[in-house]
């Protein structure tokens, strides 16, 4: 979720362009599979914007949310790069977080390196573990590799630095330079051994990096369990990463909020789901992230009254939530990629829908992740173009969750699954028997979650 970001502004606008069964052709790239660490198994991530989250917009004042997250059910942090930003054609006061300028350094408006590590230490002791956003795409025109290693850039036909479009404050490194490579896998090792971090959130660099990968992970696992997280729209994720960012779910979502999809849209990407069950996909499921919301708005501005919604959808299908920076108190608005931005904290529905929400992926093993949580399976209904059905079941626990993925009021039946039984209300809290073909009504844009364990 850390690509350079005028390259998703492309990547929306030549979406935007395609008729959503169109933009579906090329969205079925292969995902991750590894051991993964069991401590992932009912995780809840949370991508921490550290300049926007305090006035201060330093580790030590975000270090005292953190105790708030732990009771919010937040298992893993996220953090977007703290490394020293370029200062040559920066974009904006400030500049962008992936313009890097040091991959040894620390961002002194952040803070610096003890103070890094005690963030790093206080989170394992509330018992959450930490990963670091990395960019090593590009760097910024003033990195230090710039004048010790100039060959490690790519160039054009006519020796020229190249600078993807619209982001001139970064210059594409080459990926064929062997030596870069091994430069990237110590500075990478570097992190782990000296800071105590547990793995990384990357952009995946195109085909043919399997190998590169592979000999990141082996590198850090002699250092400790990490995870490798790969947020890669439109590329094949290599098999030694944990996670891969369920990009054309959120697609999905903003299309049918457009109503330039139906609910169909998502049903094809559970079918995706239950198909690589048994290969070791896990997916990151978000309904926003930085990127989203610097670009293109807030969830409410994205969704309207979806939000709520698709919120729940990221619970009950297969993979790990995630939440970002204020997204739990109801951000809506963007928040600056290159200015001084600071999150509007207050109360809202959604801090307490997100701490049950936490809750109930801890309390119901149905919807873990991975080989730990219960199938999925999506049920038929009698009205396939506005509602879906998930049923998900894990020995005696026990997930039914629908969604009415349209502006209207319906009412449908659940035409297969085995799901009929004694259930809990989500949203009332009160018990329930359905029996086969219930008939179900949902106002617009409506859910309902009916758990048994």
């Amino acid at each position: 979720m850390h690509r350079i970001f005028s390259a998703i502004v492309l990547l929306v606008m030549c979406t935007h362009c395609q008729k959503p069964e169109q933009s579906r052709q090329s969205e079925a790239p292969a995902l991750a599979q590894t051991n993964h660490p069991e401590w992932i198994k009912s995780a809840v991530l949370y991508q921490v914007n550290i300049r926007q989250y305090t006035p201060e917009g330093t580790f030590i004042a975000f270090q005292k949310h953190l105790p708030r997250l732990k009771e919010l059910g937040v298992d893993i942090l996220w953090l977007m790069p703290i490394h020293p930003i370029g200062e040559e054609r920066r974009i904006g006061t400030l500049g962008s977080f992936y313009a890097v300028q040091d991959y040894y350094g620390i961002n002194g408006d952040m803070g610096t390196q003890d103070e890094f590590r005690a963030l790093i230490r206080a989170t394992h002791e509330a018992g959450m573990y930490v990963l670091m956003d990395w960019q090593s795409e590009a760097t910024a025109w003033d990195h230090e590799l710039m004048e010790s290693h100039p060959e490690w850039y790519l160039r054009n036909a006519d020796g020229e630095l190249i600078t993807p479009e619209n982001r001139p404050d970064v210059v594409l490194l080459d990926y064929n330079q062997g030596a870069l490579k091994e430069y990237l896998k110590e500075v990478m090792t570097y992190w782990v051994k000296e800071f105590d971090i547990d793995g990384y959130g990357l952009h995946v660099n195109g085909p043919g990096m399997s190998s590169f990968w592979a000999d990141v992970r082996k590198r850090l696992a002699a250092e400790k369990p990490v995870i490798l997280l790969a947020d890669s729209p439109g590329q094949a994720v290599p098999e030694v990463f944990d996670i891969a960012g369920a990009w054309q779910l959120e697609r999905a979502m903003q299309s049918i909020s457009r109503g330039e999809a139906t609910a169909r849209y998502i049903q094809e990407f559970i079918a995706t789901q239950a198909d690589s069950r048994y290969d070791g996909s896990i997916h990151v499921l978000y309904t926003t992230n930085h990127e989203k919301n610097g670009l293109e708005g807030s969830v409410f501005d994205r969704f309207g009254k979806a939000a709520e919604m698709y919120a729940v959808l990221t619970y009950v299908l297969e993979g790990v939530p995630m939440i970002y920076s204020g997204q739990e108190v109801g951000l809506n608005r963007s928040l600056s990629l290159t200015e001084k931005d600071e999150i509007p904290w207050g109360d809202h529905p959604f801090n307490a829908l997100y701490s049950r929400l936490n809750k109930l992926k801890k309390d119901n093993q149905a919807l873990w992740t991975g080989p730990w949580g219960g199938n999925l399976e999506s049920s038929g209904t009698s009205n396939p173009d506005q509602v879906i059905a998930v049923y998900r079941v894990k020995d005696e626990n026990r997930v039914l969750a629908v969604f009415n993925c349209s502006p209207e009021e319906v009412t449908f039946a659940i035409s297969s699954g085995q799901y009929h039984g004694d259930y809990k209300s989500f949203k009332s809290r009160s018990s329930v028997t359905l029996t086969e073909k219930e008939q179900m009504t949902l106002p617009a844009w409506g859910y309902e979650v009916y758990t048994a364990r």
